[in-house]
């Protein structure tokens, strides 16, 4: 399942759902509005094998990695977003719920840096490999 932070701009959501991805969004469509970051996790815990997209840099950290979840923070500008969230989940190795589960991505207009639960450093990944 993909999921959206309350902080996703409504127009990234409709461009994704004009692009027929199929997300919901905290405080919309799941969740309550106002939830708090600390409040997140336990959230996405209870939903199964989710991908979470967010303009939070603040989730960019290995101590969140968890094999029931993907945390993808959009390190792009806020109307730049529904476009990244197309090229994440259609890039090779993120193309998949499976290859998704358990990483921290952050992505940018370079490409994606990813953190694993077994990394020391995050990886970091070109839009192309």
């Amino acid at each position: 399942m993909i999921v959206l932070d309350e902080n996703f701009p409504e127009s990234q959501r409709q461009l994704l759902r004009a692009w027929h991805v199929r997300a919901g969004q905290i405080g919309v469509d799941l969740g309550r509005k106002g939830m708090q970051d600390p409040e997140i996790l336990p959230f996405l815990l209870r939903r199964r094998r989710t991908t979470f997209f967010t303009l939070d840099l603040g989730f960019y950290q290995r101590a969140l990695c968890h094999p029931r979840y993907c945390l993808v923070c959009l390190d792009v500008g806020q109307y730049e977003a529904a476009v990244f969230v197309r090229r994440v989940l259609q890039h090779r190795q993120l193309d998949t719920e499976a290859k998704r589960m358990g990483a921290i991505v952050r992505a940018h207009h370079e490409g994606l840096s990813l953190w694993r639960s077994h990394d020391r450093e995050d990886r970091r990944v070109n839009w192309t490999g």
